[in-house]
């Protein structure tokens, strides 16, 4: 499971550099987006990769801590998550409205042939 996530983190981060490094707009939000998506998915594996795993601590006697999973990490990507979707979304509003005023979506503003 490790090595499937560890994988997973290289390729949406590899992808995300490429598509940031285009030059057209929508590629760039693209590339953002999975590079989140790597971030999230980074954090979220330090909290102790753990299946069926609860979160928290009931109300045992003696809490073994090697029996949970750590809720930190998994309220920081909960939280990181909400973030970017507001942040991709005002990013589009500027995109577009920079794409209304030059009238093309190119970064540098030259046209393509």
């Amino acid at each position: 499971m490790e090595l499937v996530l560890a994988l997973g983190i290289g390729v949406f981060t590899a992808s995300g550099v490429w598509l940031i490094l285009r030059p057209r707009t929508f590629q760039l939000v693209l590339g953002l987006c999975l590079m989140s998506y790597a971030v999230n998915l980074f954090i979220y594996a330090m909290g102790r990769l753990r299946v069926d795993a609860p979160p928290l601590v009931g109300s045992e006697a003696v809490a073994d801590a090697a029996i949970y999973t750590d809720p930190l990490p998994q309220a920081l990507v909960l939280t990181a998550i909400v973030i970017s979707f507001a942040m991709t979304a005002l990013l589009l509003v500027v995109l577009i409205a920079a794409r209304g005023l030059t009238g093309t979506d190119h970064v540098d503003g030259e046209d393509e042939e």
